[in-house]
């Protein structure tokens, strides 16, 4: 296996032992990155309903909800070619364990949900590059390569608009926090091969 690479943000990378299971459970892999999707996009139309009234946010989510839908169905494209039905699938720990550490008063609420998105778009876009390099089909490698630039975007556009709401340096040190406890989840190789797994 060859050096992993270290994305903004993160505290640890991936372990090559995520690569190798991922790589051994491709096609539960894909389905698992068909639900990241729709809940990507689910996450910034929930987004756009509480705060309707942060313009920027609104726009700038808009289009991360439309990019992820796209992304939702060309994973579902490639599902249908390889005849992997859409299912249910159990979520790993990882996205209920964030979840539980967003504060639930505003303005904190709002801050630490942009940075949470931040943070999963981010371990998206270290594990999506992670498969297109080492995944053996070149045509799902090149898929994979194909999704990193947006993911990079999304998660540089919560960053940004956590700035845009509060203070640099409250932003900084939140997501300092929140970034120890995201690769703390991940720290244990969950038994079951998702993308954050």
């Amino acid at each position: 296996m060859t050096a992993i690479a270290t994305i903004k943000f993160l505290k640890q990378p991936t372990s090559e032992a995520w690569i190798e299971q991922a790589l051994a459970n491709l096609d539960t892999i894909l389905l698992d990155h068909s639900h990241c999707e729709r809940k990507a996009a689910g996450v910034a139309l929930n987004l756009m309903f509480r705060y309707p009234s942060n313009a920027k946010l609104v726009r700038s989510l808009t289009a991360i909800a439309q990019e992820e839908l796209e992304h939702f169905d060309q994973v579902n494209q490639i599902l249908e070619q390889r005849g992997i039905p859409l299912g249910p699938l159990a979520a790993p720990p990882y996205g209920a364990g964030l979840n539980k550490h967003i504060r639930p008063q505003e303005p904190d609420r709002l801050l630490d949900t942009l940075l949470v998105s931040g943070l999963i778009e981010a371990r998206s876009h270290e594990r999506l590059g992670l498969l297109g390099t080492h995944c053996p089909d070149p045509n799902l490698a090149r898929f994979y390569r194909s999704l990193m630039a947006s993911e990079a975007r999304h998660y540089g556009i919560y960053w940004m608009l956590a700035n845009t709401y509060y203070p640099r340096e409250t932003v900084t040190q939140r997501l300092e926090e929140l970034a120890t406890i995201e690769s703390a989840l991940l720290s244990t190789l969950h038994p079951e091969p998702r993308i954050h797994s």
